[in-house]
């Protein structure tokens, strides 16, 4: 049994869950996954691979539990960011697009799995439209798309010019998770 005074509360972000007809994981599922993993508190946000609970493990301890037994319960192993509330309220506190979040659909948020070490930024802005614009901090990408993600250049190649597995969120996703963390 963990020390409840160890635990830390965590946001799971998979990546391609319930999106098309591939990676079929309803949220019920996962929360049970999760709790039979040993987190306690656990709530889902929509559909697409949201969750935040509370663990005593580490988030590298426990990333690769959590693939795994999501692979043996469902057959697949999805990408999953594991971050802390704190980080993910780091990263919302260093959006450097605050007046963005009035429409928080345009608004994204790509935390990536490593903080890059060749980022190719230049690529970046040369696949850019003229109403985007984009900026990263570490192993944050923010990225304001007035104009929608279905049609940004930028959004599709993201990962592959910034170096590191990514998996994003609209400004609607963070604020809400944000809101769950909260005590």
């Amino acid at each position: 049994m963990h020390n409840p005074e160890t635990m830390r509360t965590y946001i799971a972000l998979l990546r391609g869950i319930n999106v098309g007809g591939s990676g079929k994981l309803p949220m019920a599922d996962l929360r049970a996954l999760l709790s039979e993993l040993g987190a306690k508190d656990v709530q889902t946000y929509i559909q697409s691979g949201n969750a935040v609970f509370r663990h005593g493990s580490s988030a590298r301890t426990l990333t690769p539990k959590i693939r795994a037994a999501i692979a043996a319960a469902h057959g697949f192993e999805p990408a999953t960011l594991l971050i802390t509330a704190e980080e993910l309220r780091s990263f919302a506190d260093a959006n450097p697009f605050p007046e963005a979040v009035a429409d928080p659909k345009t608004l994204h948020l790509f935390l990536l799995a490593n903080a890059p070490t060749s980022p190719d930024l230049q690529r970046l802005a040369q696949l850019a439209a003229a109403d985007e614009r984009f900026e990263l901090r570490d192993r944050a990408f923010y990225l304001h798309a007035p104009s929608g993600m279905a049609r940004s250049k930028l959004a599709a190649q993201a990962e592959k010019h910034l170096g590191s597995p990514t998996t994003a969120r609209n400004w609607r996703t963070i604020a809400k998770l944000l809101d769950m963390t909260a005590p």
